[in-house]
């Protein structure tokens, strides 16, 4: 058993000094004034940002491309341009 538990301590102790080398190394990198590899976590880039709409008949909001535009107002759709505004 006391062998085991060695062994066990041995690999923990190896990974935790690989993981500080290469904290150390990656510190390193970038105070050399290399550039950073980009991160792949959380959203991609927007490649531009689009206005946004209101339906003038439902209210639903929407990209101003999608939009239907009629008698000055916006709709999300041709039926809700045909009902005219929700009163």
């Amino acid at each position: 058993m006391g062998k085991v538990l060695f062994w066990i301590i041995l690999i923990i102790a190896v990974l935790l000094i690989a993981r500080i080398v290469a904290r150390h190394n990656q510190n390193n990198l970038e105070d050399s004034g290399q550039p950073k590899q980009a991160k792949k976590r959380g959203a991609p880039p927007v490649e531009h940002a689009e206005n946004m709409v209101r339906c003038a008949h439902c209210g639903i909001h929407m990209p101003r491309s999608e939009a239907v535009l009629s008698g000055g107002n916006t709709w999300c759709s041709a039926e809700h341009a045909k009902l005219g505004v929700r009163q």
